[in-house]
């Protein structure tokens, strides 16, 4: 036999179906239920949802979501869950408030001490996993109502018996660091816009839009750096390697448990990240804040492409299972159909996406 021949039957340099990669992609779901719900609402709602001001009033809350999203989908391709994530929202919100209008510290202090509270509790979560073997699930699930009473608790030392923290925006608003963390971007480019006829403007000449929403922006960062690690360097294949076979990786020399708590400081850290934002912007802090995120940062995950197995998922996934609740809880609003429909569409979302990724896992392996 030929070499040119053997090299053509060795299974290892055979050329790979362009549909079967792509079918093996984890985003794909996400992609195409993104497209559905654009048509959906393109067909439905007010055409004012699809003008520059329609994009984001619902890009707005599918960045906040989706900040919380990447990190779950990271702490899930991982193999562990953290259904604390909402709670740790409210809870370095707290940290935040105290930092910015009790101890009156400027921002350059406040934003980073806050980010190094929530990662000790995140690594505080994370060493309790590994080395109680628990299920993150039970012990996640514990931390939700710790954190959620110790935020209602902390405000009302705080405040005096209040569950809101106010003040905050008279503290930062002169601050030089603000702008990174709250606001509108580029405001100076959309007022050029408006001024040229490029966008919609008020009676007055102001701009509908005055910029881009810095959550946006930070949404869009973390997305392309998340996939960044996850796909061009070790770290990413470690990440992927801890969920899929923490033994057989552990034995390939992967520093396993390390991986792993790090995955939960990074997701108390995106918690800690949306909490700045959010605090920022409304100029308080409650205890209700982050109220129910963590599932919906799961589900979204989950409809990016996520096992709830660990080992398979993406960045990008979670990118659009974000903008595709971003587009239904504000694409609503734009439609004559009942709001509360979007309870039942969390729920359809979710199951339609685990049977989706477990039909696709098996059509690639070949399981049955």
């Amino acid at each position: 036999m030929s070499e040119s021949a053997q090299v053509a039957g060795d299974e290892r340099v055979k050329k790979e179906p362009f549909l079967t990669k792509l079918m093996k992609r984890p985003e794909l779901g996400a992609i195409a239920g993104a497209i559905l719900v654009f048509i959906f609402f393109a067909i439905t709602a007010d055409e004012a949802m699809f003008t520059l001001a329609g994009v984001m009033n619902f890009m707005t809350p599918a960045a906040q979501l989706g900040i919380l999203a990447i990190g779950a989908a990271l702490l899930m391709i991982g193999g562990e869950f953290d259904l604390s994530i909402g709670s740790m929202v409210a809870f370095s919100g707290l940290f935040f408030g105290v930092c910015v209008v009790t101890w009156q510290l400027p921002l350059i202090l406040s934003i980073p001490m806050t980010f190094v509270f929530a990662a000790i509790v995140g690594a505080i979560n994370g060493n309790i996993v590994i080395r109680s073997g628990l299920p993150s699930f039970i012990v996640t699930l514990a931390f939700l109502f710790i954190l959620r009473g110790l935020s209602l608790v902390g405000l009302k030392m705080a405040t005096g018996g209040s569950t809101q923290l106010r003040g905050v925006r008279d503290q930062v608003e002169s601050d030089w660091l603000a702008p990174v963390f709250s606001g509108e971007a580029f405001g100076s480019l959309f007022a050029w816009m408006a001024e040229t006829g490029i966008i919609d403007t008020f009676k007055n000449g102001a701009p509908k839009v005055p910029g881009i929403p810095v959550e946006i922006l930070w949404f869009i960062v973390i997305t392309l750096a998340a996939t960044y690690v996850l796909l061009r360097t070790p770290a990413g294949n470690w990440i992927f390697a801890s969920g899929g076979d923490k033994v057989a990786a552990s034995n390939s020399g992967v520093p396993v448990d390390r991986v792993k708590v790090s995955l939960f400081m990074l997701t108390a850290c995106c918690a800690a990240l949306v909490a700045i934002i959010t605090v920022m912007d409304a100029g308080s802090t409650d205890a209700r804040r982050g109220f129910q995120k963590e599932f919906e940062a799961i589900i979204a995950a989950v409809i990016g492409g996520c096992l709830l197995t660990g080992g398979y998922g993406s960045a990008i996934g979670a990118f659009f299972g974000s903008i595709i609740f971003g587009m239904v809880v504000i694409g609503l609003t734009y439609t004559d159909f009942d709001q509360d429909w979007f309870q039942v569409f969390l729920g359809a979302m979710l199951l339609i996406a685990v049977l989706f990724n477990n039909a696709i896992r098996k059509r690639v392996t070949g399981e049955r």
